[in-house]
């Protein structure tokens, strides 16, 4: 068993003033973040430092267009440390920011450019789903050889942030639907990397269960009380989502994002909710085909947290979600019935660091079987 070390230095601020004055933020510093969020918290001790706002290169998640784009406006000799504020897309943009430009992003991707860490990165999340801040991973949103446009993950130890901040004031002007998005999104990365086969450890093991309680626990607030109760529990939601980030560091995420990639890639759907629209079926196919595996101590992890029988787990999860937020079928987001043939060759094609993780074997049939299901 091979247990990969927690490399982040893990700091919590209640501001982000109380931040910038610990880090001594200087002209030296690139500040990656989003308008809104520096004219809410950061403008008074950001402003000495370079200034870059994701949007002004485009909207939605990283494209190989927008990550070239904002290289080519950033000079690469102009700051000494990145400090990436924001959600999944600014942290892997600032994962990248932090490389030495040894080749175009397209070559990065495709394993035809060297990674080596030039900057430090500082990792400041605004969200409590993705867990980046604490992983090896960067995701964009690519055109392979074919023209066909899929997401792909640049993987390396040298991406992970040497300083991860978590300040939950910064979750406060998160909406709710990307706020319940974002936390399911962390629940998913919590139960794949639990269920992970070939890569779960006892860090992945502990972590992962202490994010699905926290998360869950919060989920069973917000259903009795409503939307706002989640305004008490932000710490907790933002402590989990790292907590969650750690466990699949170790163990690897699954078929849940493996499938969603192509879904989020072709329709530009957000990536928590394109892991929502999948993970509850890919769960019960997972629970169909091997019963008597992990997916039993998963069900006794569930019903622990949840109250309700070990038999019911997965449907009393299910149910607990769709009062955070409604499940939508594929079709709703433009998946059409002839995207399952190509949605599962891209899966094939493009994602096996990440079939290899699957509870089950992930055959071609078995994704079209789960893409038709959710089609419906």
């Amino acid at each position: 068993m091979r247990e990969i070390l927690i490399k982040g230095q893990l700091n919590k601020f209640q501001s982000f003033s109380d931040f910038a004055d610990e880090f001594q933020l200087g002209e030296r510093d690139l500040l990656f973040t989003n308008q809104f969020l520096y004219d809410e918290f950061m403008e008074e001790k950001g402003k000495q430092c370079q200034i870059v706002f994701q949007e002004k290169f485009g909207a939605g998640e990283p494209s190989e267009e927008m990550i070239t784009e904002i290289f080519r406006n950033i000079k690469e000799d102009s700051y000494d440390r990145v400090i990436a504020v924001g959600g999944g897309a600014i942290m892997d943009i600032g994962k990248l920011l932090s490389l030495k430009r040894t080749g175009t992003v397209h070559e990065l991707f495709f394993k035809e450019a060297e990674v080596i860490r030039e900057k430090q990165m500082i990792a400041i999340p605004t969200t409590c789903g993705t867990g980046s801040e604490v992983t090896n991973i960067s995701v964009a949103i690519v055109k392979d050889a074919n023209g066909d446009t899929t997401k792909l993950g640049l993987v390396s130890d040298l991406l992970i942030p040497q300083e991860v901040c978590l300040i939950p004031e910064l979750l406060i002007t998160l909406p709710y639907k990307p706020f319940a998005s974002s936390a399911i999104d962390a629940l998913i990365h919590a139960v794949e990397s639990y269920l992970s086969p070939a890569r779960a450890t006892m860090t992945s093991e502990l972590y992962g269960v202490k994010a699905m309680e926290l998360i869950l626990e919060g989920f069973r607030r917000i259903g009795e009380e409503g939307p706002k109760a989640r305004l008490d529990y932000l710490e907790e939601f933002l402590t989990a989502s790292c907590y969650a980030g750690i466990a699949f560091l170790q163990a690897g995420c699954a078929t849940v994002h493996a499938m969603s990639f192509p879904l989020g890639g072709t329709y530009g759907v957000p990536h928590g909710e394109s892991n929502y629209a999948l993970f509850g079926k890919v769960l019960e196919k997972y629970d169909a085909i091997k019963p008597e595996g992990k997916i039993a101590e998963l069900k006794k992890t569930i019903a622990r947290i949840l109250g309700g029988t070990e038999e019911d787990a997965l449907k009393n999860l299910a149910a607990l979600e769709e009062r955070i937020l409604h499940l939508k079928p594929l079709r709703e987001y433009g998946f059409k019935e002839s995207d399952i043939e190509v949605f599962a060759d891209s899966v094939i094609e493009h994602q096996q660091r990440l079939v290899t993780n699957s509870y089950v074997p992930l055959t071609k049939e078995l994704i079209k079987e789960i893409y038709r299901e959710c089609y419906e």
